[in-house]
């Protein structure tokens, strides 16, 4: 699940490095998202200087885009799985000098930069090590009656095998500290990562808070079905492992 990143494209225009956060990493896990990650990879870098993307063995060019955005860049040979890339991710940036939190972030365009500006500032105010994203803590997120009861059984199934209490666990978008990051050695793959990521953090005994987030069902994201695909496949990792 390692691979070597490419030289960092400059930043896009705009992107000017004052006033950036640089002891913040954010890691995407990346696979066939061409059309969308150069606009998320741009977007981010005008708060935060230090954007790498893990190509998760993509077939239309997603890391050459990443790359031209401004991102770093490290590829897997061929695809193992969301797990891996975000292992891999995470990996690479908690090694790297004067790192303080590293955020996870989807390559599809759901999550929005202010929430993670928020989270990070949540972390660093309150001196909280994990800060979950949660899209059921108010209701600006319209993620669909089915969509909805999936998610909130994967909670429950995850809640009660992690021992934390979360209303969303399975969310994509998380701040760690870095002492929480080191706590994170995923060997599920694929979409199990998302329960075994949550009791590996529950278990460090770390401060955690959960943040209310809006996740973004674009068309793009539906036009893909991966929204509810992604979690009927929770569910499914969640059965069998």
């Amino acid at each position: 699940m390692t691979g070597m990143p490419s030289s960092p494209a400059p930043a896009p225009d705009g992107a000017a490095t004052t006033g950036r956060d640089g002891a913040t990493w954010i890691v995407i896990p990346l696979f066939n998202e061409a059309s969308v990650v150069g606009g998320v990879v741009g977007e981010l870098l005008t708060a935060f200087e230090h954007v790498v993307c893990v190509d998760d063995g993509s077939t239309d060019g997603s890391a050459e885009v990443a790359e031209a955005a401004g991102a770093r860049v490290i590829r897997h040979p061929y695809n193992l799985g969301q797990g891996a890339a975000l292992q891999t991710g995470i990996s690479y940036a908690r090694a790297q000098p004067g790192v303080e939190f590293i955020v996870t972030f989807d390559a599809d365009g759901q999550h929005r930069l202010v929430d993670a500006l928020a989270m990070v500032a949540l972390a660093r105010a309150d001196d909280v090590a994990i800060v979950f994203g949660s899209r059921f803590l108010d209701d600006r997120t319209k993620p669909g009656l089915l969509k909805k009861t999936v998610l909130k059984t994967a909670v429950a199934v995850t809640n009660l095998t992690t021992g934390l209490q979360l209303t969303d666990a399975h969310n994509g978008l998380r701040v760690l500290r870095i002492d929480a990051a080191h706590a994170v050695n995923l060997k599920q793959d694929r979409m199990a990562h998302a329960t075994e990521i949550v009791a590996q953090l529950g278990r460090s005994g770390l401060p955690y808070r959960e943040f209310p987030v809006e996740v973004l069902y674009t068309d793009y994201s539906k036009a893909k079905g991966q929204s509810l695909l992604n979690s009927i496949n929770i569910l499914v990792d969640l059965v069998i492992n």
